[in-house]
């Protein structure tokens, strides 16, 4: 079988374009990354109801680096085509673009800068997965690997915020006590990301698992930059009692495999 060679990506892109505005992740509403839920109808139905950011699902970055950009002009979208086996990785629009965060999922930081560097110039934020607990994630030292692994994790988003010319965010879980949970993200805010958002559960917690949003109050007052809330989030209401915590934000997401996208509507 022949070899095929992954594109040439530079080492680092042109600057932020004339007039480019960073995310601001404070007081939104956002749709979470979920696996084969969070695909472009969804992101869009999504935008059309009223969420002001948007998550791709997460690709690994590995597929991403070898990946071509192709303009699909019959889809009117961005493709980013598997050289491998001709696939789909991801699909983008250009109506979303200043609103969507494309999320990787990695374990090495010169890969994860190649994922973000082939998709910057159709997005406008970066999200690194460092809270699947899945047995593919851990297995790969990706996902929720990473927060047992910090100085790992660390790596990766320094080399993503130093050459990538977007907001850079983490989505990771809570660890095992308030103090750990808190020294993780201090260490992340350090790497000088733009937000980190916080699954309300631990490592070895699913869907039907409670919550535990007591301390989040505590880690969210220990950081300067936003913190997203993730998980148990099924009604506005729900909402508005979180956001009576400082540095607030609120990522919508889905009740185990039925999408609420209808709680984004204002």
């Amino acid at each position: 079988m022949a070899t095929v060679s992954w594109p040439q990506i530079p080492s680092i892109i042109a600057k932020r374009s004339l007039g480019h505005v960073d995310l601001d992740y404070r007081n939104k509403l956002i749709l979470a990354p979920m696996v084969r839920c969070g695909t472009l109808p969804m992101r869009m139905l999504a935008l059309e109801q009223g969420a002001d950011i948007v998550y791709s699902p997460e690709t690994i970055d590995r597929r991403l680096a070898r990946s071509k950009r192709v303009e699909n002009v019959v889809s009117n979208t961005i493709d980013f085509i598997d050289l491998d086996d001709g696939t789909i990785n991801l699909r983008v629009h250009k109506d979303e673009k200043s609103k969507l965060v494309i999320q990787i999922g990695s374990a090495d930081p010169d890969t994860a800068l190649l994922a973000g560097l082939a998709v910057a110039q159709d997005c406008s934020g970066i999200d690194l997965n460092c809270g699947c607990p899945k047995k593919f994630s851990i297995q790969g030292a990706m996902g929720a690997a990473l927060l047992s692994q910090p100085d790992r994790l660390c790596g990766i988003l320094t080399a993503l915020v130093e050459k990538v010319p977007l907001p850079i965010t983490a989505k990771i879980r809570m660890l095992e006590t308030p103090e750990k949970t808190i020294e993780l993200v201090q260490r992340i805010e350090k790497t000088g990301v733009s937000a980190i958002a916080l699954h309300c559960r631990f490592r070895s917690e699913r869907p039907q698992d409670p919550g535990h949003w007591d301390i989040f109050e505590a880690v969210a007052q220990s950081i300067k930059i936003p913190l997203i809330a993730n998980g148990d989030l099924y009604t506005l209401n729900d909402v508005e009692k979180l956001k009576k915590i400082a540095r607030y934000i609120c990522i919508i997401i889905h009740d185990g495999s039925r999408p609420r996208i209808k709680l984004l509507r204002f």
